[in-house]
């Protein structure tokens, strides 16, 4: 076994199966780092799921995933809040807008076309 495994404990529920894993900090950011989508290439789950679930645009899924406001996303476009609410209700957009948009959320446009 790998030496690192010396460092985990695990915790088990009444039926004895493993509920729980306590390891090292450092391991555990080490861990999750691998797990992390890259927003350059990749689309997270939670973008997906709000697409597709929720019925939201990508642009829509992708500023709220990422905590920003229409506002927030407007200023930094350069447009009011209401003009910005319209592109979040297009299911399709241009690609100067999704460029647009791509760099206020900073993200590759290519994730806003899916």
């Amino acid at each position: 076994m790998n030496a690192r495994t010396n460092n985990i404990q695990f915790i088990n529920n009444e039926q004895g199966q493993p509920q729980f894993v306590v390891m090292p900090y450092a391991q555990y950011l080490e861990l999750s780092n691998i797990k992390q989508i890259n927003t350059d290439t990749g689309v997270p789950s939670e973008v997906v799921n709000m697409v597709f679930d929720n019925n939201y645009s990508p642009a829509q899924a992708w500023r709220e995933y990422l905590k920003l406001s229409q506002v927030e996303v407007a200023q930094k476009i350069g447009i009011s809040q209401s003009a910005y609410s319209q592109y979040e209700k297009s299911q399709t957009l241009r690609k100067t807008t999704r460029i647009k948009i791509a760099n206020a959320l900073g993200i590759n446009p290519d994730l806003l076309d899916f």
